[in-house]
């Protein structure tokens, strides 16, 4: 059988834990922070864990992690 290609994008974007949950970064962190207060990009900045819909489909794009 063949090797899998992996997702670039997706090998970017996620990570799995040990117990095998997708870990993620939470959106609207890129620009325009100054509108934003500091409060909201703070929370930003904590890792946030794919929803349980989108798991299989993550897991498929990133065979090897």
């Amino acid at each position: 059988m063949p090797k899998l290609k992996t997702h670039s994008g997706a090998k970017k974007r996620f990570n799995l834990t040990k117990t095998g949950k997708v870990k993620r970064a939470r959106a609207y962190k890129s620009h325009i922070l100054t509108k934003k207060d500091t409060k909201r990009t703070r929370r930003l900045r904590t890792t946030a864990y794919a929803d349980v819909t989108n798991v299989s489909a993550i897991k498929e794009m990133i065979p090897y992690k």
